[in-house]
């Protein structure tokens, strides 16, 4: 709040400096006497001089009806009290204009988001991995920030450019290009300077980008280099056709410079490449110059090719991945009490609450909090739980899709597909089923088959047909297995099932396994299976020990559990005992706990190890062993062979690996819930209701919605007055089609068109307002206009500076919007202006005057700006925002010493005070 308050300050103090030398200047203006007449080298929207160039009496200055807006009559013989009073009611007109440009321009940045947050779709192959599918936005952020985001940010200044060429029946005028110069000084200065003082101590903030900065930066120190050479040098005092649509062509080049250096396309292919290792202990190729980036993801993470692709929007997705597990862990460790679906809706919370969020998020949140229409971080715990709900059910709607297609089709199948029987089991049911359809009615023959056991000497032979009736499932025969006193190895035989009547399929296992076990003698102890998969979630895995080759007698079978990858305490139970098997007792289980973590990616190992089984108690069985035992091994019989063979030994499987890996559920729901985690989806509307409904609704402007379990606070005095006296635009604006319609963007044609309306009402306003304080157009624009139109993009950025981690979306997005509104503001304005007066076979005049003074000296601080920004990217202080407190202060105070000495020197040199060119 201490860092609000002093931004609130330094920008009140600001806008104080400015009223007084505004005022000061037209005071000076109006007691000299001095008429405000436009001459063809300086004209402006008010038209202070009557085309013959006719001027008012010495007391008085004519201004004319403006586009949109007539002006304030009588004009004759006016006080100074009646002009300062009809100027501070223009002045107050324009904040109330501007508020509304500010509101309609919310619905435009609504439209923009929806419409670049467009996704696809991308299946990612990793190496020794099953490919995998995320989401990735179809616009590429970079081409996004520049061309519709920048004209969402941008479009008051643009439009009144255009306007106001327009207006004065395409003469160059002030207003609109000082709008946009006084626009671009107080976004580079003034901006990053709070930028820079609002990060806390001790932190910093870099640019993620910091290639296309680089790019934006320079297009924006030539775009102004431009303008001073066309106004001054090439063609001195006009405009040339050639001269405007190149200034025009410059927008799509400075797009495309940075696309390719975003996508590291042409020569950026060419770098010098350098070693690394990574966190894995491989040696691997990068860019040398990719020391500048933010250097510090896995490179496991590289999962497109080198050339391009969507790498950078895979990488987010992953790190978003990697974030939202590492949130889950830590709410696991400060709320056990929590269930794991309430840890996930409060993760997924703190995802789209800290991540990346766009320009047009920023900005739309800025003003809607500035004119108590809420805070949107508010609606992130709603959605938060309506996503994962969601996510759940579609988990859980898939699963049942399968389900209800697999029951379509009628099966028949052995269940189970394999049997164990003891030699003295006599005869046993062997169980056919039929699954899905059980209209009709259904035969199958059944055969036996020999394996090792055969029939007649080992089991009796068996063949047949099955007849399931109209809503049976089940059918059961038997099988005999034939009894002796020989000790024999165990052995299987095989069921087969085949001539499936339709419409009827057979269905896996349509051969059933038998294995008949020798119960003569103590048998042979293994574990099932040498490698286990299983889930995190299972909860207790069964670990199964097997029984063979004998199943008399009582035996003891030790087990113990080993460390891996996976620590007991942490992933596993760790566990340790005796497994007992009684007489005929074919199998025992160890019950292994697993611990589940939420882990996203985990892969770890255990070992679970049998030792040597002991025999229990003392009976026939332990005489006949004992007796082989004592023998010579040539006086051995073949009978005392097969006993010595039935004593309880170990088998082959002894070590069993098991792999802990993931639970599949919890993998899709957290890919899908970080496909979900983007906040700025929160700003689209998707009705007419929900936009008037909001428009009617005062809603707390003050909250971050960060204060988990808090109830939020209710709507301040402040949050009222602002309501109120923005309810008139909100309604009308509410009007605007929603975003949902036609994709956004029927909402962003008519937006636009609407800012254009709000727009051209400024521009007649703004010059009202100076023609009736005697203050010149262009120094309106730098000083009232640049400041008005500018001022929710300071929050805006103020807020992404202090939320985001990257620079980006606060400070390199700066240069790219300065670059921006030249080439499509001016270049659009002035092409339109010099075809206009070719075509009537004239030139298209603009007089370098005030304007080529001022862009001149913007460009030299601007270039003492961009440079201070690149130092600060030394270790010493870290990054562009931020760092240690004495350094961060000394570059706040400096960037607002150059927007202070910019204003001063151009509003001089407006007045002849200094001479200009």
């Amino acid at each position: 709040m201490a860092t609000d308050f002093s931004v609130r300050r330094s920008l009140g103090l600001g806008i104080g400096i400015l009223l007084v030398i505004a005022l000061s200047a037209a005071t000076a203006s109006v007691t000299n006497g001095d008429s405000v007449s436009a001459t063809p080298a300086n004209q402006s929207i008010r038209a202070a001089a009557t085309p013959s160039g006719q001027h008012a009496d010495d007391d008085d200055t004519i201004c004319e009806d403006g586009l949109m807006f007539p002006v304030w009559t009588p004009q004759d013989n006016l006080t100074t009290g009646d002009r300062f009073a009809r100027g501070m009611v223009y002045f107050l007109a324009l904040l109330y204009l501007f508020i509304g440009v500010s509101i309609v321009s919310d619905r435009f940045m609504a439209a923009i988001e929806v419409i670049t947050s467009k996704e696809k779709e991308v299946r990612v192959k990793k190496q020794g991995c099953e490919d995998q599918i995320v989401v990735v936005r179809v616009w590429n952020e970079t081409v996004a920030n520049l061309t519709l985001m920048a004209l969402g940010s941008s479009a008051p200044e643009i439009l009144l450019s255009i306007i106001e060429i327009v207006a004065k029946n395409f003469n160059a005028g002030d207003l609109g290009p000082g709008t946009i110069v006084g626009s671009a000084a107080y976004n580079l200065f003034v901006i990053i300077a709070i930028c820079v003082l609002v990060i806390p101590d001790g932190e910093v903030r870099k640019i993620k980008h910091l290639r296309v900065f680089f790019v934006t930066a320079t297009w924006s120190v030539f775009a102004y280099i431009w303008l001073y050479l066309i106004l001054a040098q090439i063609t001195p005092g006009r405009v040339d056709v050639w001269e405007g649509f190149l200034t025009f062509l410059f927008f799509p080049a400075t797009v495309m410079t940075a696309y390719i250096a975003d996508r590291r396309l042409l020569i950026y292919k060419y770098i010098g490449k350098q070693y690394r290792m990574n966190k894995r202990g491989v040696i691997v190729q990068v860019e040398a110059e990719s020391a500048l980036e933010m250097n510090n993801r896995d490179e496991k993470l590289n999962t497109i090719d080198e050339n391009g692709g969507v790498t950078e929007e895979v990488r987010d997705f992953e790190e978003s991945r990697r974030e939202y597990i590492s949130t889950l862990k830590d709410l696991r460790k400060k709320y056990p009490q929590h269930d794991l679906e309430q840890l996930e809706v409060m993760a997924q919370e703190q995802l789209m609450n800290k991540g990346p969020k766009s320009r047009a998020f920023y900005r739309i949140q800025a003003t809607r909090k500035m004119m108590g229409s809420g805070n949107i971080m508010r609606k992130i715990s709603e959605r938060a739980q309506s996503d994962l709900s969601e996510v759940k059910a579609e988990l859980q709607r898939v699963d049942v899709d399968e389900a209800i297609e697999e029951d379509a089709v009628c099966k028949v199948f052995f269940e189970p597909g394999h049997y164990t029987v003891m030699e003295s089991v006599g005869a046993f049911d062997v169980r056919v089923v039929r699954r899905g359809d059980l209209s009709s009615s259904v035969t199958v023959d059944y055969e036996t088959e020999d394996g090792s056991a055969e029939a007649g000497s080992d089991y009796i032979g068996k063949k047949g047909t099955l007849k399931f009736g109209p809503g049976v499932d089940e059918q059961r025969f038997q099988i005999e297995v034939i009894d002796d006193e020989v000790f024999e190895q165990d052995e299987h035989f095989y069921i087969r099932l085949s001539n499936v009547s339709e419409p009827a399929t057979l269905s896996t296992p349509k051969v059933a396994t038998v294995m008949i076990l020798d119960d003569d003698h103590s048998g042979i102890f293994a574990l099932a299976s040498k490698d286990h998969e299983l889930v995190e979630s299972v909860g207790v895995y069964e670990l199964k020990v097997q029984r063979y080759s004998g199943a008399r007698g009582k035996v003891r079978v030790p087990y113990w559990t080993e460390d891996g990858t996976a620590k007991a305490g942490k992933d596993y139970e760790e566990q340790r005992g005796e497994l007992l098997f009684d007489n005929n007792e074919i199998e025992k289980t160890v019950q292994l706990v697993i611990i589940e973590e939420g882990s996203y990616e985990k892969d770890v190992l255990l070992y679970v190890n049998l030792g040597e089984p002991q025999q229990v108690g003392d009976d026939e069985l332990t005489g006949i062993i004992e007796a082989a035992e004592s023998k010579a091994a040539e006086d051995l019989t073949e009978e005392d062979k097969m006993a010595l063979l039935g004593r309880p030994k170990a088998g082959d499987i002894v070590r069993a690996q098991l792999r802990i890996k993931e639970s599949k559920e919890f993998k899709n729901t957290v890919d899908k819930l970080v496909q979900r985690a983007n906040a700025s989806i929160l700003i689209g509307t998707s009705s007419w209701k929900e936009q008037f409904v909001e428009a009617l609704t005062v809603s707390p402007g003050d909250d971050d919605g960060d204060n988990e379990g808090e109830e939020p606070p209710s709507p301040s005095c402040a949050d009222y007055i602002m309501h109120f006296l923005t309810l008139f635009w909100k309604i009308i604006f509410a009007f605007i089609p929603p975003t949902d319609m036609a994709g956004g963007y029927l909402c962003f044609v008519i937006s636009i068109l609407c800012i254009g309306v709000v727009t051209a009402i400024i521009g007649d306003v703004a010059s009202h307002f100076g023609c009736t304080l005697g203050i010149k157009d262009s120094v309106t624009a730098i000083v009232f206009v640049a400041l008005g139109t500018s001022i929710p993009d300071t929050f805006a950025s103020k807020v992404a500076a202090i939320q985001d981690k990257y620079a980006d979306a606060s400070v390199g997005n700066v240069t790219g919007s300065n670059a921006v509104n030249v080439f499509l503001g001016i270049g659009v304005a002035w092409t339109i202006a010099a075809c206009y007066h070719a075509f009537h076979g004239r030139e298209f005049e603009v007089q370098p005057g005030t304007l080529a003074f001022s862009v001149t000296l913007f460009c030299t601080e601007a270039l003492v700006a961009i440079l201070v920004l690149v130092f600060r990217r030394n270790p010493k202080i870290g990054g562009e925002l931020g760092g240690p407190k004495k350094p961060k202060y000394l570059t706040a105070i400096f960037f607002f010493s150059l927007w202070i000495i910019y204003l001063v020197m151009s509003s001089l040199e407006a007045y002849g005070i200094i001479k200009g060119f």
